[in-house]
Parts: structure tokens; sequence; C-alpha cells
């Protein structure tokens, strides 16, 4: 990952050029205070020659990210289907195409729910962003009480074969990650992310993502912030970078309690090193996975 010099902003085009991929960044408004705003945070990201992905647990960036494009700023955007944002309403994924636009030539991330009720204590600051929030938002999970896909999942997955959309597994548990994966095999579902498979509530380790990632329309998203709140070690985050197949790197970054963008590079090749990954396998996780992930 480099940093890049750059004079003033660069034109949507500068995709085909950016030096990294941040297919998971925090900004504000969201569910928490966040350091930055869209428009800020892409040019930060400018100004380090990446592009970056915005994530927002209240539902859409997507008209963010067009709005910073029309700035000239390396952005794109994602939906996340918690219960706040309508759930598992193939509309709401419609909308946030067609916000989205086409000018990025990327596919909007589709991240299933994020707030699930499970018992966790997250090790982050954070303060909600609003009055309303304080009791936190209203859980919901991909699957149903007797622990099989609900219908309506079923239905975003189907419906997202014909949409130009990357399926997140959200924070689901390592059951749920199984079920939607043998679905997306089963529908022929084109990308599937695995969102930070290593976080406590889904639990899975590069062992268990051996198995797991083994289809090839399944990314694997490795997430520096896993790594930062110690949820995982230095043996298994090396393994997941250096060992599978179609790993994304990211930041899940964007609360103000942790490093900025700046730092996070910095910060991720010291990471690196200490993985001892190759040249060639930096480059792989942090642009060529993504973009061929994300393409259309």
């Amino acid at each position: 990952m480099t940093t890049t010099e750059v004079t003033g902003r660069p034109s949507p085009s500068a995709l085909q050029h950016a030096g990294f991929v941040d297919v998971h960044y925090h900004v504000g408004p969201d569910a928490y205070l966040r350091r930055h705003t869209a428009a800020t945070a892409g040019a930060l990201y400018a100004g380090h020659g990446g592009w970056v992905v915005l994530k927002n647990h209240l539902g859409s960036t997507a008209a963010q990210a067009w709005e910073a494009r029309q700035q000239g700023l390396p952005v794109s955007g994602s939906i996340v289907l918690n219960a706040l944002a309508g759930g598992f309403d193939a509309r709401a994924v419609e909308q946030a195409v067609i916000q989205h636009g086409e000018d990025s030539g990327l596919r909007l991330i589709v991240h299933l729910p994020t707030v699930t009720g499970r018992t966790h204590r997250s090790r982050l600051t954070r303060t909600p962003s609003h009055p309303l929030l304080a009791g936190g938002l209203r859980p919901l999970t991909v699957a149903d009480d007797s622990r099989v896909l609900r219908t309506e999942v079923r239905e975003i997955l189907r419906a997202a074969r014909d949409l130009p959309v990357v399926v997140s597994t959200g924070h689901a548990d390592a059951h749920e990650v199984r079920l939607l994966v043998d679905e997306a095999v089963r529908l022929d579902l084109p990308r599937l992310m695995l969102n930070q498979p290593a976080n406590p509530m889904t639990g899975l380790t590069c062992k268990d993502l051996v198995e797991v990632a083994a289809a090839e329309q399944v990314w694997t998203e490795q997430t520096a912030l896993t790594r930062l709140l110690d949820y995982q070690d230095l043996t298994d985050f090396a393994d997941v970078l250096s060992l599978l197949p179609r790993v994304v790197y990211s930041s899940d970054l964007g609360q103000p309690s942790q490093m900025d963008i700046g730092p996070w590079l910095e910060w991720s090749r010291s990471s690196f090193r200490q993985a001892e990954l190759t040249p060639e396998r930096i480059v792989e996780i942090t642009r060529t996975e993504p973009l061929k992930m994300l393409s259309l």
C-alpha cells in the first residue's frame, strides 16, 4: 500500500490508477459518531492514492458516494440491511443501486444485517449519533428461530444475481455464514463477501475459512480492526492474509477512538512485514482482489 502525492482531486476514472481499495470505511452520519464525512474521507483517500467504499449501519451510502464522485473523489458505496433501514427489502437494494449510479464502474456492496442482537460487548469506545439511538438499533438476523435462512434473505440473494452488487454476510454467526455460502453456491450468486469473519460474533478462523471460503464466488474480508481490537491473534491474521484465496484487506475504521487513514496505512505496512507478505501478495489483497470482487 503506497501513499501517492496528488495535486487536486482525481477524476472518477482514478479507480484504474488507485494503489489500493478499502472496501470498509465508516463515515457520518451513522449510528455512531464518525471521524469523517464522505467528502473529507474521500479527499484523504485521494491524497493517499486509494479508493474507498463507504459503510453506514443506518442504511445506504450510495447517494453520498455518488455526490462525492461528482466532486472527483474516489468513493463508492454500500447499503446495510438492518431493521431500521427496512430489513430484507429488495426495493431498498434497487433504490440504492440506482442512487449509486453507473459512473464508478463498481458494484454496490449489500451488507446483510450488522445489528443482530447477539451477546457481544464491543471493545470500541462509541457514542450514539442521535438521541433516538440511545437504546441501540433493533436487531435482525438472517436465520429464523429454527436456524434456517429466512425466505426474505433467499429472495435478496436471488435478486442480487441480476443486480450490480456484492452481497456481504454482515454480522452473521458461523452457522449462518455457512448457510449463506451454501445458498450462494446453489443460486450461482456471482459474488459473496464474508464480512470480517474473525469478529467475535462470527468467530471463523483461517482453518475454518479454508473450507467455508473455498467456492470461487466467495471472497474473505480481513479487516485491520479485528486485529487492532485484539479479537484475532497475529498468527490467524497473517494466515488469512497469506494463505486464503480471494482475500480483500480493509480497515473497518472511521471511529474517532481509532487511528486515522494515514496512520492505518503505516500500521498496515508494518503488519504486512510482520506477516511476511510478499510485495505481490500485498498488491493482490489490497488492490487486485478488491477490484475483481467489485468490478462490473
